[in-house]
């Protein structure tokens, strides 16, 4: 079973990933729910979690009627049994045994598995070893300790894993970020002014109409300092991609969100330039067909713009819907890819 605060997530988003592993009891009403189920929110004080729906009962609560939390399918019972192996094995199990624990060929729980939960169970793995590597590091005085807490067979590996999407080291993370160097420059594009940001890593922040200030609201501990020329190749490559959006870029990114988030932004890269693709369609692309709200504050979560095209994501209606920077730019990126193509 999760932590409270991953669970109270879980609700918020309504997280069908989550369904099997634990339910919700509200206190007020007597009820205990699934994750995902589609009832108003209740306040979190009012909240109870419980590993099983026998659990809750014997709390005296009673099941909702509306999502019915002990009618979980097998595939549903299956994911839930396989997320409980992961994150109590020392080391990441295999895929075969995985499956075999569960009652299913590995091939089909694959499918079983990423459509429920929107990633791989290696993926999963990875992600959840990463998390305990963030919250460990904020507690050890000692790096190496932190790693081997996380579940790593050692400093290689959380390296190898980790680098990319810490975005810098694991004692500067453990110092909630003190010690990044963040440079930034602002260049004139086709569609405005545009703040290009970027760690030693790659680029973490591409935006409109936004300064230094913003930079040090979205990075608090970080050392944020003005380019002095040493940017000037990676600025002229990130406007020539601006400029022209249908182009594939090989720019360095560094950014990271939760498995969620990252597994809708791997899904905007593969839409066509000149074409769109609706919420819906993307909630239903990473294996979430009913977080379609979800889908769409990962959509707004992106921090670099056009680099990862949330401006190809619209409405199921075919209007626009919302854009972080207007959507005069949103419109005429699609018209230059449109173009394009």
């Amino acid at each position: 079973m999760p932590d409270a605060d991953t669970a109270w997530r879980a609700v918020k988003a309504r997280d069908r990933g989550f369904d099997g592993r634990f339910v919700t009891g509200v206190l007020t009403t007597g009820i205990y729910c699934r994750p995902s189920c589609a009832a108003r929110h209740p306040r979190r004080e009012n909240v109870r979690f419980f590993a099983s729906g026998a659990e809750a009962r014997e709390a005296g609560l009673r099941a909702c009627k509306r999502c019915m939390p002990d009618n979980v399918s097998r595939d549903e019972a299956a994911v839930a049994e396989a997320v409980t192996l992961i994150e109590r094995a020392e080391e990441t199990p295999k895929l075969d045994a995985i499956a075999e624990a569960v009652g299913y060929s590995a091939t089909h729980f694959l499918r079983v598995f990423k459509r429920a939960m929107g990633v791989t169970p290696a993926a999963y793995a990875r992600r959840l070893r990463g998390e305990r590597a963030e919250k460990a590091l904020m507690r050890e005085e000692r790096v190496t300790d932190a790693i081997y807490e996380a579940g790593y067979s050692g400093p290689g590996r959380f390296y190898a894993e980790t680098g990319k999407r810490l975005g810098m080291t694991p004692s500067a993370w453990r110092r909630g970020g003190k010690g990044v160097t963040i440079r930034w420059a602002v260049a004139q594009t086709s569609l405005g002014e545009m703040l290009v940001a970027a760690t030693d890593k790659g680029i973490c922040r591409l935006s409109f109409d936004e300064g230094e200030e913003a930079l040090h609201k979205r990075f608090p501990h970080a050392e944020i300092v003005r380019a002095n020329g040493e940017m000037a190749e990676l600025v002229k490559k990130t406007v020539a991609a601006v400029d022209n959006p249908a182009r594939q870029h090989n720019l360095p990114l560094d950014v990271h969100g939760t498995a969620f988030q990252e597994a809708v932004w791997r899904e905007l890269t593969r839409i066509p330039p000149g074409e769109t693709r609706s919420y819906a369609q993307i909630a239903a692309a990473v294996g979430k067909p009913k977080a379609v709200r979800a889908a769409g504050s990962a959509n707004g979560a992106n921090n670099v713009a056009v680099l990862i095209p949330c401006h190809r994501v619209i409405r199921t209606d075919g209007s626009l819907g919302g854009y972080a920077y207007g959507l005069e730019i949103k419109k005429k990126l699609l018209e230059k890819e449109s173009a394009a193509r």
